[in-house]
């Protein structure tokens, strides 16, 4: 007496709105205005590690002494969490007290 075994198997069809991958949400990663930071210090901040120019870094750098605040980059979450901590540790070594905050974009 042989057992006879059947296989099932169930297929799901996937449209087009599943396979696709979602854009990751962005985030605007924002140096922070204060008095004890060197301007010198925020535009090399901002060369290395946000990679903009001298001249990009230099006009950034301004605005964000004349309003208190200036937009570095939009990154993804991951990223502008990454940035904000090299920041942070980049300033705390040279003793400023540079900050950065991030907001959804």
């Amino acid at each position: 007496m042989g057992t006879k075994i059947t296989e099932t198997t169930s297929t799901q069809e996937l449209t087009q709105e599943d396979i696709e991958a979602k854009e990751p949400e962005e985030y605007r990663v924002y140096l922070i205005n204060d008095d004890f930071t060197t301007m010198e210090f925020v535009i090399s901040i901002l060369m290395t590690v946000f990679h903009k120019s001298l001249p990009e870094a230099s006009k950034l750098t301004m605005e964000v002494h004349r309003r208190g605040r200036g937009m570095a980059g939009l990154y993804s979450y991951d990223i502008a969490i990454t940035k904000i901590q090299q920041v942070h540790a980049m300033a705390r070594q040279r003793g400023f007290p540079l900050r950065c905050t991030m907001e959804k974009a």
